[in-house]
């Protein structure tokens, strides 16, 4: 049994770590050895990247995280904290979303973006985004709230701040690693989401950063670049790698501390 912790991680860390340093390493690789050749193809290249695709991809990312931790934290304290009619139910069915595949509906908030005038708008990705990140964001928050102790809460009441004062002025800081761990979790999904800009966004100018590295794939008329590619894909990887890297710590904080008792 102490040999098989050690080999399991090790074999997991491989599995996950070898695509990203295989990347890391052809993203480098020239013919003449290794240089930076391929980055700078990737942003010169008539269908490379350009300024506003990494633009577009923070604009998106902003807007995801921003909302969802809004609605989440409004969401989780409420079912974390408040007892009101139907709460159990309510709950219930914003985790059944979770069973939903959202690539099933993405057809129909393409329709209903057009009825509200935000179709082929970063707005309307981040709102279909911000969707999707809801339900695991809530669940999230709602064990974060429901983990910390009552006496809090009443002790703050008594001097006699509102239900928003205690929510602003105690329970956010008790609950900062869960909302490190919510705002992680929306970054990572808004920056690397593929599918939903796909199907969203018609416009080459408001292209996220994963559809102009696929563009480059797909206007080669067959050549494909691959080193070029895989400079993209480590670009893209590397602020991820960062946040992570410095939220870490927040970040299994969450988990520890109550984010996923039930």
């Amino acid at each position: 049994m102490k040999l098989v912790q050690p080999v399991t991680g090790g074999a997991l860390a491989i599995l996950f770590l070898f695509p990203l340093l295989w990347s890391g390493y052809a993203s480098v690789r020239t013919r003449d050895g290794f240089g930076l050749e391929n980055y700078a193809r990737l942003f010169t290249d008539d269908s490379g990247i350009r300024g506003y695709h990494v633009v577009n991809s923070l604009t998106v990312a902003a807007l995801t995280v921003g909302g969802t931790l809004l609605v989440a934290t409004l969401g989780g304290y409420a079912f974390g904290r408040f007892s009101f009619p139907g709460r159990d139910a309510l709950f219930l069915v914003t985790l059944a979303i979770l069973m939903v595949p959202y690539a099933t509906i993405l057809i129909a908030l393409y329709v209903l973006l057009g009825w509200v005038g935000l179709q082929d708008s970063l707005l309307g990705l981040s709102l279909v985004l911000i969707m999707f990140q809801l339900p695991f964001a809530i669940f999230m928050m709602r064990n974060s709230f429901a983990a910390i102790p009552r006496e809090l809460e009443e002790s703050a009441q008594v001097d006699g701040a509102s239900s928003l004062g205690v929510l602003v002025r105690v329970m956010l800081p008790a609950v900062r690693p869960g909302l490190v761990t919510v705002a992680l979790f929306a970054f990572l999904s808004s920056w690397s989401e593929f599918f939903a800009p796909l199907i969203l966004l018609n416009s080459t100018d408001r292209f996220t950063l994963t559809l102009a590295v696929v563009n480059m794939r797909t206007a080669t008329f067959g050549a494909i670049d691959y080193a070029a590619l895989e400079a993209g894909v480590t670009l893209m990887a590397l602020p991820c790698l960062l946040l992570f890297v410095v939220l870490q710590r927040s970040y299994v904080r969450g988990f520890m501390s109550g984010a996923l008792r039930g």
